[in-house]
């Protein structure tokens, strides 16, 4: 019997597991269905989402509907845009909600969802893009119920961003990486909700930023009374970083915007409060410091928010004779005393003020002053403030646990005062601020993570009334030594707007390495390292070198010596002009190679790629050395290695960097070269290709070529250089050269020499020397050609001049034979009609007479057949 009864119960289970898996299957249409109808009966918008799904197993035995991926987009005026995105919405229903008709609302118990994205936006006109519900004026039909209906106990959202974002205020808040959960029964008219939230926040109005990620946290208990739309702060705790909050009060929605009536404290007034103001990554632990004196926030905000009213609040944060130490740093931060309001009495927001009254600490002797005002501040804030003091660098680590790499060191001393109003900074109207005061640095040290050190031993900014003069700084890293001084026009525009940095500086320096001031393209591995580490050390690149759009600048520099790469640059001078993250060269003077260099252009970095475009005059520089160290020349010349001497260029080229080590790359350049020879002379030993070419030519000596004065023209593109055809001579021989050839070293050239005939062999020059002159002058020049294909290493050379002197001496031989031929005749005719006797049958005289032509002409045709032409031979030295 009992195993009858397993059995059964067995089968039972069975099929109840089976159900639970085929009865989403049977019900997912219907969800859809109704999400969809739902949807549309709505809203306005673009709505989506990528698949519906119904499980029975995830809140079992509740059921779960889930939606992948639904967007809304919205329609215009907001044409476009995203309102919400989530990666996974889940809903939550008893089961018997599946069971019911289509016109029976399901009832949702639970909403949790993932990854989402919701971005609130008001345009100019005050509209803002979340009012999708569509209007319906007709009354609800009797007995029709809604698709489905909220009966919610519990709601959580994991990893959301929520935007906002007013253009006509500017106004931008972001909370990002949001998790809140809340739970309550909203059923009930009045409930009491237990929520718990985390985010980071950041705000900004207009260019200037008042928050960036600060890390917000709040546990509480909300008295909401649904009715009357109102929310109520009964047990709560708060955190803003690590200060510690709590809230008394209520906000309530009505008609015209929010009623707000909270009062907020610290519950102790502990200075580590202050400490927990400071975000996590630029502390550590409050575990174990000690702290003396007091820090308190207070504050209330009560009033209304609406479209042109805010709620009245007064925040007050204090702090008397405050000091801390921390258990494992030597020194501790004395004599604190912080008085700061943040008021708003008329509750329109341009009346809000902020007075840092003062605050003021010291470490050792040190002692450190600030104060400010800002009022006005939502249409042109007015700023008034004050800084002196004085900062040992060296000590700040030693008080509290800033995370370096290395202790800084080095004396900040300041003395300034300022006063101005945003508009002003904004349109440039400098006359408007006033200045004054100066900030000095001395004995500055620092290293960054690559172990690369600056050191700064004098810096002097001095404030005038409408302008930043950088009087003095004096600094060396690496091998670099640099002294600057300038003025900038809108310090404050940089600092508050984020404009553009403007600015004219002379630059001056014994010795610059360029390397000093660029990224190293790997990192090095830490000390202990995992093989792991060390790899993935040594295989990380560089980041992209750019050039900063915010500089907008002017930089005049002399510098005795700059080192790049292997080059060493002497008498350095030229302009920088620097703005739309690109730098134009003007006038750049070197002198390198045993010559100089001028340069013009520019690098710009704005593009995915950077790109150059520049123009280079080489006046007498050495050809060895600069064709055989600049990489580039040797591609678009290779002449290196094969002539002495000095060259005249001018090189017009263009092209892409690298992004990392901002050389050209060679495959993208193009231009032209226009070169000209002085003084040289051609090592044929030390090239393949010359002696390869002698070897076929033998009637030149190309080591006694003189090259002087040859100018030659060259384009370059695709990785490919052109040569105009150029005129060289050797003693009585020219020849013209042209061709190309490829940055692979690939070449296609050819030598069109104009040889004299005296050159080209002994049996030649034996035909030629017994003509009378004239008839030695039809035969001066002959024209030889020679291909040279290949490489330069590895070239293929080929002439005609076999085939030029063959041609030559069957032209010589027959001139002879026919020059001996028309002499017998001659003196054939002569006897002939000097033996003829009168009376003598002349036909009979005429065929003897051709008869011995023709013997004759065979016998001097088969000497000259006999011979065959000789070897060319290398004229003798002139």
């Amino acid at each position: 019997m009992l195993k009858k009864i397993l059995k059964i119960v067995g089968i039972v289970l069975v099929v109840l597991a089976a159900s639970l898996f085929a009865i989403p299957y049977f019900f997912k249409d219907q969800i859809k269905a109704k999400i969809t109808e739902a949807i549309n009966e709505k809203v306005d918008a673009k709505v989506s989402f990528s698949d519906a799904d119904l499980s029975l197993f995830k809140n079992f035995p509740k059921a779960t509907v889930t939606l992948d991926k639904l967007l809304i987009i919205n329609k215009a005026p907001f044409e476009g845009d995203t309102l919400v995105s989530l990666g996974e919405l889940n809903l939550k229903m008893s089961i018997k909600e599946l069971f019911k008709g289509k016109e029976e609302a399901m009832q949702i118990e639970g909403i949790s969802s993932k990854n989402g994205f919701i971005n609130i936006i008001f345009n100019k006109d005050g509209i803002g893009n979340f009012d999708i519900a569509l209007k319906d004026d007709k009354p609800k039909e009797e007995g029709k119920s809604e698709p489905m209906s909220l009966k919610i106990q519990k709601y959580q959202i994991e990893n959301f961003k929520f935007q906002y974002f007013d253009e006509s205020s500017q106004m931008r808040m972001v909370i990002d990486s949001l998790n809140h959960e809340g739970t309550g029964d909203f059923s009930d008219t009045k409930l009491d909700l237990d929520t718990k939230s985390t985010a980071k926040v950041s705000f900004d109005m207009g260019k200037i930023n008042y928050m960036k990620n600060v890390a917000l946290s709040l546990d509480a208990v909300l008295g909401i009374d649904l009715e009357k739309s109102k929310y109520t702060f009964k047990k709560n705790k708060a955190l803003i970083n690590q200060l510690p909050l709590e809230f008394d009060g209520f906000i309530q929605m009505v008609d015209a915007g929010q009623v707000y009536d909270l009062k907020f404290k610290t519950p102790t007034s502990s200075f580590k409060n202050f400490l927990g103001l400071i975000p996590a990554a630029y502390s550590s632990s409050l575990e174990g410091v000690k702290t003396t004196g007091d820090f308190t926030v207070n504050g209330f905000a009560k009033g209304m928010l609406t479209d042109t009213t805010i709620p009245k609040f007064n925040i007050a944060i204090a702090s008397n004779n405050g000091s801390f130490q921390y258990p494992s740093l030597p020194k501790s931060v004395q004599s604190i005393v912080i008085d700061t309001k943040i008021v708003n009495e008329t509750g329109i927001m341009n009346d809000t003020y902020v007075n840092l009254d003062k605050l003021s600490f010291r470490i050792d002797q040190d002692v450190f002053n600030a104060k400010a005002n800002i009022k006005n501040i939502s249409t042109n804030a007015l700023v008034d403030a004050a800084l002196k003091g004085t900062i040992n660098l060296a000590n700040l680590s030693k008080a509290y646990p800033i995370k370096l790499d290395k202790p800084l060191t080095g004396i900040l001393k300041a003395d300034v005062t300022t006063k101005f109003d945003m508009a002003s900074v904004e349109k440039s109207q400098y006359q408007n601020i006033n200045n004054a005061g100066t900030i000095g640095l001395t004995g500055f040290n620092y290293a960054d993570a690559n172990g690369k050190n600056m050191t700064i031993s004098n810096a002097l900014v001095q404030f005038n009334p409408s302008q930043v003069h950088l009087k003095q700084f004096n600094a060396k890293t690496g091998k670099s030594d640099l002294s600057v001084t300038g003025v900038l026009d809108n310090f404050y525009g940089f600092m508050f707007r984020k404009q553009e940095l403007k600015g004219n500086f002379n630059l001056s320096s014994n010795q610059l390495a360029v390397s000093d001031f660029m990224t190293t393209s790997t990192a090095p591995a830490a000390t202990g390292a995992t093989e792991t580490e060390a790899t993935t050390a040594k295989t990380k690149k560089a980041e992209p070198l750019k050039i900063p759009a915010f500089l907008n600048c002017t930089l005049t520099a002399k510098a005795n010596t700059v080192l790049y790469d292997n080059l060493t640059l002497k008498d350095v001078s030229g302009k920088m002009i620097i703005k739309d993250e690109k730098v134009t060269l003007e006038n750049v003077k070197t002198s390198i190679f045993g010559g100089n260099i001028g340069a013009s252009g520019s690098v710009s970095t704005k593009g995915k790629t950077p790109v150059f475009d520049m123009n280079l005059n080489l006046n007498q520089v050495d050809i060895q050395q600069s064709f055989t160290q600049l990489d580039m020349l040797k591609k678009i010349a290779p002449i290196a290695g094969i002539v002495n001497g000095k060259v005249n260029t001018t090189i017009k080229l263009n092209g892409n960097l690298d992004a990392t080590e901002m050389t050209p790359d060679l495959k993208t350049i193009s231009g032209d070269l226009i070169g000209q020879l002085l003084s040289t002379t051609i090592n044929s030993n030390n090239s393949t290709l010359l002696t390869a070419l002698t070897s076929n030519l033998k009637f030149v000596d190309l080591s006694k070529i003189n090259l002087n004065d040859i100018k030659a023209a060259l384009t370059f593109k695709d990785g490919k250089v052109n040569v105009k055809p150029f005129e060289i001579k050797y003693q009585d021989i020219k020849a013209v050269v042209g061709g190309s050839h490829g940055f692979d070293q690939n070449m296609d050239y050819n030598i069109k020499f104009n040889v004299p005939a005296k050159y080209l062999g002994k049996e030649a020059n034996a035909y030629i020397s017994k003509m009378s002159p004239a008839d030695a002058a039809k035969f001066e020049n002959i024209p030889v050609t020679a291909l040279m294909t290949g490489t330069f290493s590895n070239p293929k050379i080929s002439s005609d001049m076999k085939a030029a002197v063959t041609n030559l001496t069957m032209q010589l031989a027959k001139q002879q034979s026919d020059k001996l031929l028309k002499k017998g005749s001659s003196v054939l005719d002569k006897y002939i009609n000097t033996n003829t006797k009168p009376g003598t049958d002349t036909t009979k005289t005429s065929a003897q007479k051709e008869d011995i032509k023709q013997k004759a002409s065979s016998l001097i045709n088969g000497l000259f057949k006999k011979k065959k032409p000789a070897e060319p031979t290398t004229p003798a030295t002139p």
